[in-house]
């Protein structure tokens, strides 16, 4: 390969190792994508199919099932081929396309967790209210919102990526087309792509995050406030589980792209970027239902539904 041509693909490294360990992993990671996909469905489906779920805070969770759907079919069927193939290569466009969806369904994730935030603050702060400033259409527009500004976030990174010239080694030392080990690959260095790249992350993910921590911060509060132990119990169940969801994937996220990781081994990253693009939309689901007694109620009801049927 010439080192004046332009790369046309690039070579996911994944995980090396034998090929005893990749079939292993493979069918860890098919096993986990199934189950996401299963739980995430099971969600989408209760609350379509039961009327009392239709509300702000269903509806919000249904959206955000629908995206954790999406969000690993844009990583994991991919780096399940990987596994069983010799190559793992990718084509310019395909990795592009791929590190956009990945980044704007991110992107997106962090809006809905802070709408979700947003909804739950509004019922137990302000429950007067509630009703009457979180209408279903309301609540539609938001999500509505939180879809277009996640997707038109990662435009100009995006963009301004795919502009530097990449001309030599083509080795992606990750199982997705992350943008830290891409610039890396670029043969001039790119410092202002760079540093666009880092004040876009972090006043992305620390917005959202202060508005999330500040949301609960407020419910918790008024919680203490209840003077029933079980209304106490049942408000701190349903922001626990929240907060676990926000914890996992705003922990992960943060080690990943906003200390300065960009000098963290490949195989660091790559367990992280696991973590929250692997395991947070399997968690989800999990998380979201079992602690709750209407989700609970409505997926039995589907249950039934599916046996019947």
């Amino acid at each position: 390969n010439n080192h004046s041509d332009p790369v046309s693909e690039f070579i996911l490294l994944g995980f090396p190792c034998t090929w005893e360990i990749q079939i292993l992993l493979f069918s860890i990671f098919f096993v986990i994508y199934v189950l996401t996909l299963t739980g995430n469905l099971c969600i989408i489906c209760a609350v379509w199919w039961d009327d009392h779920l239709h509300t702000p805070m269903y509806i919000l969770l249904a959206n955000f099932s629908f995206l954790e759907i999406w969000y690993v079919t844009s990583t994991v069927p991919n780096m399940l081929a990987n596994f069983l193939s010799e190559t793992n290569y990718i084509s310019f466009y395909g990795c592009f396309l791929q590190f956009y969806f990945f980044f704007s369904m991110g992107t997106t994730e962090t809006f809905f967790l802070s709408a979700m935030a947003f909804d739950r603050y509004l019922a137990i702060c302000r429950p007067l209210h509630y009703p009457t400033v979180m209408t279903v259409q309301r609540c539609i527009r938001i999500g509505a919102g939180c879809w277009v500004c996640g997707f038109s976030c990662f435009l100009l990174p995006v963009y301004l990526i795919s502009q530097l010239p990449f001309c030599g080694p083509n080795t992606i030392d990750h199982f997705l087309c992350d943008p830290g080990p891409l610039m890396k690959l670029s043969c001039v260095p790119a410092p202002a792509t760079e540093i666009i790249c880092a004040i876009f992350n972090s006043v992305l993910i620390f917005s959202t995050f202060l508005f999330i921590s500040s949301s609960y911060t407020l419910v918790i509060r008024a919680v203490l406030r209840v003077p029933s132990r079980e209304g106490r119990h049942k408000a701190f169940s349903t922001c626990g589980s929240h907060l676990a969801v926000v914890s996992l994937f705003y922990g992960s996220i943060m080690v990943m792209y906003v200390s300065p990781t960009a000098d963290n081994p490949g195989g660091i990253q790559k367990i992280v970027t696991l973590f929250y693009s692997v395991m947070t939309p399997l968690f989800n689901p999990l998380i979201y239902s079992l602690r709750n007694k209407e989700m609970k109620q409505a997926l039995r009801k589907l249950f039934r539904i599916v046996k019947l049927g």
